[in-house]
This record gives structure tokens, C-alpha cells and sequence, in this order.
């Protein structure tokens, strides 16, 4: 009693004295951040080329992020506890008032903060492997160009597909390791539709500035002009120019001492116009071509010798160009019938006949590729690719869902199977060569821009696209673009674009999907959508309307309308007429209420209302929306709260994906009684239970998360969870369990028999747990569990209660709970707790990175599992990082083995209890 009394007194403050001390970190993190940006203007300043960070100014800046965040941390965590309660916080406040008084102090850097780095002059790109004789030939002559001090500008050109990127890049990146005669190399892709404003963006971009959208194209110019001069001897490369282009305008220097300018383009008068030095492109060898056909089209059917001479003369219609050489030949692997491989050679004939001009043969070479493809859905999903701009990388889950919406994906059972069908199209097409991974990675693709043009080339005639998209337009196409026959129409991502009020609404009754995402347009005139009665899929996202135009309502046959990131988006009319409509998003928008006439979309699959004001939804809506697979509902960022009812969820048959959250724990056992029905289970989902609620983004990658927060826990029959959870956390709750077993013994897995995906658990700041698991259950459950955190429960007294029906309890022989993937281990603030796993359990943990212990007085012993050498000494898990606890706590702490305690010193690291001062 004693020790809980001086306790209290050592940790315990009035909330008001709290919100003094807050306001003082507040003040104290505020100069912090101003001297966080008063060094961040030093860094630009101060980096040149050849010059780095210094390795403790990056470590600064990189403490000031992290202690910003443990402060909004902090915040929330005070937010969030009874006024009582808060109190208890006090120590945590004053170690961070520490913490950035010592920031602030270390961040006085008096000299300067970056040092030499003669190293690094630009960033590798990506590669593939050059093919063929003349092609190294060329790469020889361009590199003899830039390191002849006489040539300043070289031009190199050829045909669209011909291999001009390929052979840069390769020249970019050995141009890196020049670091005694080049300062920077700078890589900007160009593309038919760039402009000079756009042009002058990518330059800035490539030298970490950003330029002001609204200044004046010459003043920019001017700041480009000084930026490169400034860059020392620099090589810029300005890869697929498509016309002549003013260095002038642009504010590119003419090049001098030493610095070069390199230009790829299709067009010959580009090179001339700029009086660049010409490099040719050429052509396959016919030996270099047939090699490379080989090795396209595959060894299965390479080796087949009655194929080798119609297949060489496949081979020999490619003329020669990479792109159509590698299309052709991947469209035909795996093709082993003679009659196929003639068809496919007299189909390239008669198109090479009636085509005079090289760039038209090419597109009749690429579009064989296209017509080789297996179905009109493959061929219909790679004509799609094109509706994005020039040299776009595409996100392939939202090429995945276009697809899907606009039918190419044939309608299944699940979302997932859909998604699942996506991909393997996604993967056919990139075999066949007709797209191909994008730059950054990550889930994206992108179409040549030769594949892009061949694409246009084909939706021209039927169907009817008109693209428009990433050109930079500051107003819609004129009313003759808008023609009766056109289908698609795609003017994405033109940021300024703008529709005349005046304008008559286009008569496009055949017009099936109009994409006008990302054009920052303000308004629709009301009758915009009148002549559309075909329109099926309506992508109004990323704008600054505030209202829709009452034509939309009469849409009936909109199967998809997006309007998520439309964030001054206050009304939209009623869509009680729409109930053709599948998918339905409204996230990041500022509506109020749900739409009127929202009960009668019964065809409804996809509902996003995340992060709008809805903070209601009328019983019996969700109940109606039987069709549901994907369903998100929560307000994330700001305090209103927007509760789902838990019944009606349960109710949702198809429900494949949710996030939402739950009032209390009756509307949880509601939802998970309904679940517990269920055939076909949610394969994502994130679930929250309680009105105290926080939606949190520490998540990562997990898609199964639990959390529950200030609820009552009445436990009576068991607590029923999906059984696939890999995140659960317990925060803030009153457990009421009416027999004293571990909390968990008490959860029930549905619908298989153990939690054998759990990742993570963190309980904080609950009461009347004394015990958290039971030895039984850990052995069955917890296999993959990373993390477990345990804080701020008084009266949690044991981790894992031991058991006696455990194989050697109670004999004195040590018990074995294996954790094979557990990296941390964190316990705070736990002052009855006085086991981890009871006397004799001991804790195999293969993978552990990290321990913390913080304020656990009572906790006499780790039981950390040390296997022992052939010289009978312990060794610590080889994955051990850092023990972080209380000094005086460390030092009275028992362990196994005599020698433990020596052996795990050099991981140590003291986490001390700042006390107040009164």
C-alpha cells in the first residue's frame, strides 16, 4: 500500500496543473518546429552538388518527426482518458518537455550542415538488357558524343519502339559513375503532350524545388536558367521530345563548359531545329533480330524445326524494331501449329501491302500483337490502359476496378474472385508485352507510349474514344468533339479545366463512361448530363465542385458514380432514380446526410462514405443494400462520430469488406451473432467498437483489425471474434467476467477453431483483468503473433496463467510457450503484475527485437528462453536489439541463469521516470 501511495504521489497530477504542463510542451514543440524549418531553409541553401547532410543533421530531423509524433501521441492518449485519470500522465509530459528542451539545444548547429559527397550526381534508373550489335554500336557513339568537350548537344532519333529510352537510360546510368567530370545528371521524360509549364515542373522536380503554379512563365524560366546554371557542369536529358522546342522559353542554358544537353525524339527536324549533333537509331541486324524473336517467343516452340523458317519470316516482318520484334514474337509463345504461325505471316503481309509509310507499318505490326490477344475482354482491358495520359503510371488496383466497372470483367460470386480475374488479365497482358511494369514500382503499370498511340489508333474507329487526359486543358472540348457515335471519353487529371455555363450539353446518347477526374472543376452547368441517357460509369473525383447539377438524377442507367476527394462537395440531389447504380463513392466529401433515395439503390455493391460529415444513417437503410460487398463508414478525422447499426451488418449476406465503427458492446455481439451465420466471411476488415472511438492509421498492412474502446466487456457466454483477426486491441474497457479466467479463455473464434493469424495485441487501459492468457491457449492460438503491448491495467497480476493440465506443470520442469514470430514485447505501467508466465514457464522467442518494461514493480523475473552452447553458457536470441527498462528495476530483476544478466547488458538501455517537481 505504501509503494501505490508514494506512487501516486510521485505520478499523479490535478488535470488542470496537466493542461499547464501540456500547454508548455505545446509552446516548447512550437519553437522546436521553427527551428526545424529555419534548418530545413539552411539544407536548400547549403546543398549543392557533391554535398550531403550531415549524418547528425538527418538524425535531428529525424528525432524532431518522431517526437512530433509521440506528442500527438500523447495528446490523444490524454484525450482519450477520464479527467481523473489524466492525471497519471503527468511523468509522460515532463519526459517530452526534456526531450525537445534537449532537441532544441542539439539542433543549434553553428557551422555548416552538409559535408562533401563526391559520390552521388543522380538517381539509377531502371534497365533492361541491350540487345544487338548496332544498338551498343550507337550507344558507343552517343557516349564518345558527351565526352567530346566540343559537343554540347546531341540529338538521338529514330522510330517510335526502336529502342531510344532503352539506350539512354543505359548511357544515364553510366553517366553516374562520372563523377570527376559531370556535377548532376538529370533524366525528364517528355511525352507528346507536355507543355512548357509542365516541362518546367519535371526540372524543378528532378532538383527538389517546386515552382509557384500562378508565377509567370518567364520569371519561371528565369528560375529554371539559374537553378541549372547554378548545378555546376550538368547533363539534362530530355527523352521523347515530340517537336521543336525553345530552350528559351523553357529557361534551359545553352550548354558550355562541359555541361550537354541530350534530346531523344521520333523526328528528325527536332535534332535540327536545336542544332543538336545526330545520332541514328537503327535497326535490328537480321541475325540480331532472329535472336531476339528466339528468345520471346520461347525454347518450347523455338525448337520445333519444321516451324524455325515461317517463324524466320514472321521474324523478318518486324523489320527489324525492338518493340515489334518483342510484341510479335511474346503474342505467339507457346504457338506450336504450322497452320497458325502461316495465318499469323499472312496477316502481317497483307497489312505490310497497303501500309507506304514506316510509323504506319509499325502500328500494323504492334496491332497483330493486339489482335493475337484471346478475347474481347483481353482486348477490351488493354484499350482501356489508354484512357489514362501519356506515360501515366497507372495504379493497377484502380485499372483493376475500371474494368471491372465497365464490364470487361465478367461478373462472379465474390469481389475478390473479380479482383483475382483482374490480376491474371493484368499479368496475360503483360506477357504479351502490351503493358509493362511502370518506373516507381509498387503496384503500378504503363503503356508505351508507340502501344498508347496504336490503342488510340483502334478506338478511333469503334468504339469511339475521345482522350484528352493529362494535356493540361483549361476547358472542355468543343461541342464537335462530341459527337453522336463517341462511347468513352476520358479528360482526367487536366487541372484547370473548366465547363462554359453557356455551353449546349452534348448529345452523346451512345456515350457509355465519362472520366473527369482530377480537373479542379468548380461547377456542371445544370444541364450538362441531359443528352446522355447511355452514360453507365461517371467519375467526378478529385474536383472542387460543391454541388452535382439535378441532370444526374435522371441517369438511369449509371452503374458507377465517384465523387470521393470532391472535399467542398456539400449536396448532391436525390438519386432515387439511380438504382441501376453498383457503386456508390462519396469519401472525403463535406455532405451531412445520406442521400436522399439511398434506400432504393438495391443494386448496390461498393458504398464508400469514409471521412464525410454523415454522423447518421436512418434503421433499415444498410438492411435494404442486400447486395453489399463493400461497405466503409467512419469519419476519421474529425470529433463527430458516425456509428453503423450492428445488426443490420451482420445482416449483410455478401459483405466482403468492411470498415466501419460500432457503438457499444451490444452492437458488436449483434454484428457478430449475424456473422456467425454467414456462409461467405469478410476477407478485409476494420472493425470499431465503442463511442470513445479513434480511428488510427498504425495499422501497416494488416486488413483483419479489431479494436474495442471504452465498452463494457459483460462477459456471461463467451466474447465471440472472427477467427482470422490479426490485429486486436482492448482499450479503455470495464471487463466483467463471471468466472476468474484469463480474458481471452473467454474469446471465441468463428468459424475455425483458433486465432491463428493474430499479429498483434495491445490492451491499455482496462479494468478487472488479472489474467490475460492461459498457457492452453497460448500454445493454440499465438503462433504468429510480432507484438504484444500490455498497459495501464492496475489490476492485471499475470501475462499467461500457467495451467496444471499443461504437459510438465507443476513438477518443477521448465514449460516451453513458444512464440516463434514475436519481435516486441512491451509492458508499462502495470503495478500488480507479478508474472509474465508463472514460476516455471520460460518463453522461446526466436525472433525478438525489442523488450520494454516500464513502471512494473512488482514483476521480479524475465522469462526470457537463453538455449545454451556446447560450453554450457546461455547465448541470447541472435534477433535481440534493445531491453529497455527502469535502471533500479534492471538491476533487482532475476533470471534463469547466473550469468544472464551479464550476457544482456550490452542491450540495456535505462528508460527513466521523470518525477515532478512541486
Amino acid at each position: 500500500m505504501d509503494f501505490l501511495l508514494n506512487k501516486f504521489d510521485e505520478s499523479w497530477d490535478t488535470p488542470t496543473n496537466l493542461d499547464e504542463k501540456m500547454k508548455d510542451l505545446k509552446r516548447k514543440q512550437a519553437e522546436l518546429n521553427a527551428l526545424k524549418g529555419d534548418t530545413k531553409s539552411r539544407t536548400t541553401a547549403e546543398l549543392h552538388p557533391r554535398k550531403k547532410l550531415k549524418k547528425e543533421v538527418e538524425l535531428w530531423l529525424e528525432n524532431v518527426e518522431r517526437i512530433n509524433g509521440e506528442i500527438q501521441d500523447l495528446e490523444q492518449k490524454i484525450g482519450e482518458n477520464s479527467f481523473a485519470s489524466r492525471g497519471f500522465l503527468k511523468g509522460n509530459v515532463l519526459k517530452k518537455i526534456q526531450e525537445v528542451d534537449e532537441l532544441y539545444q542539439r539542433g543549434k548547429f553553428p557551422n555548416s550542415l552538409v559535408v562533401d559527397n563526391p559520390g552521388w550526381i543522380g538517381q539509377a534508373l531502371s534497365t533492361t538488357t541491350l540487345f544487338g550489335g548496332a544498338a551498343k554500336t550507337c550507344m558507343e557513339e552517343i557516349w564518345a558524343c558527351l565526352m567530346d568537350n566540343d559537343i554540347q548537344k546531341i540529338g538521338v532519333w529514330g522510330m517510335g519502339g526502336i529502342g531510344k529510352t532503352t539506350i539512354m537510360k543505359l548511357v544515364h546510368n553510366q553517366l553516374l559513375r562520372e563523377t570527376e567530370r559531370f556535377d548532376i545528371v538529370i533524366w525528364i521524360t517528355v511525352s507528346k503532350e507536355m507543355n512548357i509549364i509542365k516541362l518546367q515542373n519535371r526540372i524543378a522536380r528532378a532538383m527538389k524545388v517546386s515552382l509557384d503554379e500562378d508565377e509567370d512563365e518567364t520569371i519561371r524560366a528565369g528560375m529554371i536558367y539559374e537553378m541549372l546554371a547554378r548545378k555546376g557542369k550538368y547533363v539534362l536529358i530530355l527523352d521523347d521530345l515530340w517537336d521543336k522546342l525553345s530552350l528559351e522559353e523553357v529557361g534551359i542554358p545553352e550548354p558550355s563548359n562541359g555541361s550537354k544537353l541530350v534530346v531523344t525524339t521520333r523526328l528528325l527536324d527536332v535534332c535540327h531545329y536545336l542544332n543538336c549533333r545526330e545520332v541514328r537509331v537503327p535497326t535490328l541486324s537480321n541475325p540480331d533480330a532472329w535472336s531476339l524473336f528466339l528468345k520471346k517467343v520461347g525454347e518450347d516452340v523455338s525448337n520445333h524445326p519444321n516451324l524455325l523458317p515461317i517463324m524466320e519470316s514472321v521474324a523478318k516482318e518486324c523489320g527489324g524494331l525492338p518493340l515489334a520484334i518483342v510484341t510479335i514474337a511474346s503474342s505467339m509463345k507457346g504457338v506450336r501449329d504450322v497452320h497458325a504461325w502461316r495465318d499469323a505471316l499472312h496477316e502481317l503481309k497483307r497489312n505490310g501491302e497497303t501500309v507506304k509509310k514506316m510509323e504506319e507499318k509499325v502500328f500494323q505490326q504492334l496491332q497483330f500483337s493486339y489482335d493475337r490477344l484471346r478475347d474481347e475482354e483481353l482486348k477490351n482491358c488493354f484499350l482501356c490502359c489508354a484512357l489514362f495520359p501519356e506515360d501515366w503510371e497507372i495504379e493497377t488496383d484502380e485499372l483493376i476496378h475500371l474494368w471491372i466497372v465497365e464490364g470487361h470483367i465478367k461478373e462472379m460470386d465474390s469481389m475478390q474472385q473479380e479482383i483475382d480475374k483482374g490480376r491474371t488479365i493484368l499479368d496475360e497482358l503483360k506477357s504479351s508485352c502490351l503493358i509493362e511494369n511502370g518506373y516507381k514500382g509498387g503496384g503500378r503499370v504503363k503503356l508505351h507510349d508507340v502501344l498508347r498511340d496504336m490503342a488510340l489508333r483502334i478506338t478511333s474507329v469503334r468504339p469511339r474514344f475521345l482522350v484528352k487526359a493529362g494535356m493540361e486543358l483549361n476547358r472542355l472540348p468543343d461541342v464537335g468533339d462530341w459527337n453522336e457515335d463517341l462511347e468513352k471519353a476520358s479528360l482526367m487529371w487536366n487541372g484547370q479545366l473548366q465547363i462554359p455555363s453557356r455551353m449546349p450539353p452534348p448529345k452523346c446518347p451512345k456515350l457509355t463512361t465519362l472520366l473527369l477526374s482530377g480537373c479542379n472543376l468548380e461547377s456542371i452547368p445544370e444541364c450538362f448530363f441531359e443528352q446522355m441517357h447511355g452514360l453507365k460509369i461517371l467519375d467526378l473525383s478529385w474536383n472542387s465542385i460543391k454541388s452535382l447539377p439535378n441532370s444526374i438524377c435522371n441517369l438511369e442507367t449509371l452503374t458507377t458514380l465517384l465523387l470521393g476527394w470532391c472535399e467542398q462537395l456539400e449536396k448532391v440531389p436525390s438519386f432515387s432514380k439511380l438504382q441501376a447504380l453498383k457503386k456508390l463513392d462519396l469519401s472525403r466529401t463535406t455532405i451531412k446526410h445520406i442521400p436522399h433515395g439511398m434506400e432504393r439503390l438495391v443494386n448496390l455493391k461498393y458504398l464508400d462514405l469514409s471521412n464525410t460529415q454523415i454522423t447518421e444513417m436512418a434503421d433499415g437503410i444498410l438492411a435494404k443494400l442486400t447486395s453489399l460487398q463493400h461497405l466503409a463508414a467512419y469519419e476519421a478525422d474529425s470529433g463527430h462520430k458516425f456509428f453503423v447499426r450492428g445488426e443490420e451488418i451482420g445482416g449483410l449476406r455478401k459483405l466482403e469488406l468492411f470498415e466501419g465503427c460500432l457503438l457499444d458492446w451490444n452492437e458488436w455481439n449483434s454484428c457478430a451473432q449475424g456473422l456467425h451465420a454467414r456462409a461467405i466471411w469478410p476477407h478485409q476488415y476494420i472493425i470499431y467498437v465503442g463511442h470513445q472511438f479513434k480511428w488510427n492509421d498504425y495499422f501497416g498492412d494488416s486488413k483483419k483489425v479489431i479494436e474495442f474502446r471504452g465498452c463494457d466487456m459483460i462477459c456471461t457466454i463467451g466474447i465471440k471474434i472472427l477467427s482470422d483477426v490479426e490485429v486486436l486491441n482492448i482499450r479503455e474497457c470495464s471487463v466483467d467476467l463471471c468466472e476468474e479466467e484469463s480474458l481471452f479463455s473467454w474469446f471465441i473464434p468463428m468459424p475455425h477453431n483458433n486465432f491463428s493469424s493474430l499479429s498483434r495485441i495491445d490492451i491499455h487501459g482496462c479494468e478487472n483483468i488479472k489474467k490475460l492468457f492461459s498457457s492452453n491457449w497460448v500454445l493454440h492460438n499465438l503462433q504468429n503473433l510480432n507484438t504484444l503491448g500490455v498497459g495501464l491495467c492496475w489490476d492485471m497480476e499475470e501475462i499467461i496463467a500457467s495451467e496444471s493440465e499443461v504437459e510438465g506443470a507443476g513438477n518443477g520442469v521448465a514449460i516451453k510457450l513458444t512464440f516463434p514470430r514475436l519481435k516486441k514485447l512491451e509492458l508499462w505501467d502495470l503495478p500488480k503484475l507479478k508474472s509474465i508466465c508463472g514460476a516455471n514457464g520460460v518463453m522461446v522467442c526466436d525472433s525478438i527485437e525489442l523488450i520494454e518494461i516500464s513502471d512494473c514493480p512488482e514483476l521480479k523475473r524475465i522469462p526470457l528462453h537463453l538455449p545454451l552452447q556446447d560450453d554450457g553458457q546461455p547465448s541470447p536470441p541472435s534477433s535481440l536489439r534493445r531491453i529497455q527498462a527502469n535502471t533500479k528495476w534492471w538491476e533487482s530483476v532475476e533470471w534463469d541463469h547466473p550469468h544472464a544478466k551479464s550476457l544482456l547488458e550490452p542491450y540495456f538501455h535505462k528508460l527513466e521516470l521523470i518525477v515532478a517537481c512541486s
